[in-house]
């Protein structure tokens, strides 16, 4: 934009200002530290990391679509508001609109951005047509900033806005209907952006699925990650009596480069406000995006690191295959075939959006191909069919019906069938195991939470339950757990009974001799 009135030199300047964030900010940006001081807002190093991401983008795709996963207090936010703040204080018709988890949230961001406002040089404020405790409006640009809580599902769903922020979305109650309205007020249109910023909240949430998808290169989005040891001030003085004696501690210091000082923060942190909780400050302070989602908030029946440890698991694949069958039709879940032999699970597979004869026929190939030793048919709803339709095609197959609601074999312990499957995939995991390196499988075993029922004994969540806090099925993990139905011993080589029958066993192929 140009002003007939300014000189030639004057106008550059105010070109830079409107292009140049890394120029605009120090100079008329002006924040409340952490101490209580009032500065200009000088980049940190995550600030300046998400900063040029963000422009590599918008000059590579002419939008800005971003998932930012980071630590607690690290300046995303007052980063954000800045970059909002600077393209509708000093550009014509752009909308920005912030939504947070919390009220208390809101006011803060809001106040981080009237302060932006308050203290800007008089030359590069603009007039406001309207101001409250959520909205600034520039009467002359037709610009304007507001803020809200993603509370009620109608949240989020406004007129069309150009520049989006949601702040700590992994917290957010009804993500996914508050990211469904969103999308549907942000147009796919060159200079647009939505930035979605959180600390992890544990996984299979919105804002995990989204970090994941993004991570595999699917949809818009791009991931970055802030961690915790950027942050100058997150050191102390390192104590006269301080030394590192777990070798887990000086793993730790050794893959990441810390100084001394930072691990004695990290001490600091970890003995008074985590309690010595290791995966929640690695949640909150997270080194690498894996150690952010490895807690899970509540109480799962499967603590994340069993599962973290399993994903580096060694263990060789031996003794019987066992083939567990979780069927779904043409609703959100997914049908989920595992085979598992000894302590070594292979890759979970999934099929969505199949009917009765569709999975049968899947599983029915799949048996065929692999001859396991023994299958197990989750034979609740469209299960049913599935496993009578199984009988009919391979008689000769061992297929056993597994009802879900049932007495547990071990009824003084587990209050049904499912709690008890999922109890010897636990102690199965818990022992040491071998796991495919997978974030979905990972997020679904750690996702079932649990109790007592008022026999003192184990029970866990329903589904509708899980469904009722935002979290879905977990079909993957189910279907590793019907591999645990029953105990299971590998086929015996049927018996020669002729001389003819007993040579050719004895009498090596050539495809036997060429792979010995």
């Amino acid at each position: 934009m140009t002003d007939a009135r300014l000189a030639p030199d004057a106008q550059a300047i105010l070109d830079r200002i409107r292009g140049d964030f890394e120029f605009y900010a120090p100079r008329h940006l002006w924040i409340l530290t952490k101490a209580g001081q009032i500065q200009p807002l000088q980049l940190n190093e995550a600030q300046r990391t998400v900063h040029r991401r963000l422009e590599q983008q918008l000059s590579e795709q002419g939008m800005v679509r971003a998932l930012v996963l980071k630590g607690r207090q690290q300046g995303i936010s007052t980063y954000t508001e800045g970059r909002y703040f600077h393209k509708t204080s000093l550009n014509p018709g752009l909308r920005a609109y912030i939504l947070t988890h919390r009220d208390d949230a809101t006011s803060n961001l809001f106040g981080i951005a009237k302060r932006y406002y308050d203290l800007c040089p008089p030359q590069l404020r603009p007039a406001l047509n309207k101001s409250n405790a959520k909205e600034l409006e520039f009467a002359s640009l037709l610009s304007d900033y507001k803020v809200a809580t993603a509370g009620g599902k109608g949240a989020g769903r406004s007129t069309t806005v150009q520049l989006f922020h949601g702040s700590e979305v992994g917290f957010w109650p009804n993500a996914e209907e508050h990211l469904a309205g969103v999308g549907q007020t942000v147009p796919l249109l060159p200079g647009t952006e939505m930035i979605l910023e959180s600390t992890a909240n544990g996984v299979n949430n919105v804002f995990h699925t989204l970090w994941e998808e993004a991570v595999r290169g699917e949809g818009l989005y791009v991931a970055i990650f802030v961690p915790w040891f950027w942050q100058r001030e997150y050191a102390l003085e390192v104590p006269p009596d301080f030394a590192l004696d777990d070798p887990e501690d000086r793993e730790y210091r050794e893959t990441y480069q810390l100084s001394l000082e930072q691990m004695a923060w990290r001490a600091h942190k970890l003995k008074t406000e985590f309690l010595g909780d290791v995966a929640l400050f690695n949640q909150e302070y997270p080194a690498t995006a894996d150690l952010a989602f490895q807690r899970v908030a509540g109480e799962p029946f499967i603590r994340s690191e069993w599962v973290a440890k399993a994903r580096r698991g060694t263990f060789e694949a031996s003794g019987p295959l066992v083939m567990g069958v979780d069927p779904a039709e043409l609703g959100a879940d997914q049908t989920a075939i595992a085979f598992r032999r000894g302590r070594r699970c292979e890759p979970v597979q999934t099929w969505g959006k199949r009917n009765t004869m569709e999975v049968a026929g899947i599983a029915a190939h799949l048996i065929e191909q692999r001859e396991p030793d023994a299958v197990f048919v989750d034979a609740v709803g469209i299960g049913s069919g599935v496993y009578a339709r199984l009988v009919e095609l391979l008689p000769r197959v061992m297929i056993h019906r597994v009802m879900s609601g049932e007495s547990a074999t071990e009824d003084d312990r587990y209050a049904n069938k499912r709690a008890e499957l999922w109890g010897r995939l636990r102690d199965w995991l818990e022992d040491g195991a071998a796991l495919p390196d997978e974030d979905a499988l990972h997020s679904q075993l750690t996702a079932v939470q649990w109790g007592f029922d008022s026999s003192g004994r184990i029970r866990l969540e329903k589904k509708e339950q899980m469904k009722k806090r935002g979290v879905k099925s977990p079909d993957l993990a189910d279907a590793l757990a019907l591999t645990f139905a029953l105990p299971v011993q590998a086929k015996q080589a049927p018996q020669a009974t002729t001389w003819r029958q007993r040579l050719r066993q004895h009498r090596p192929t050539a495809r036997s001799w060429m792979t010995a």
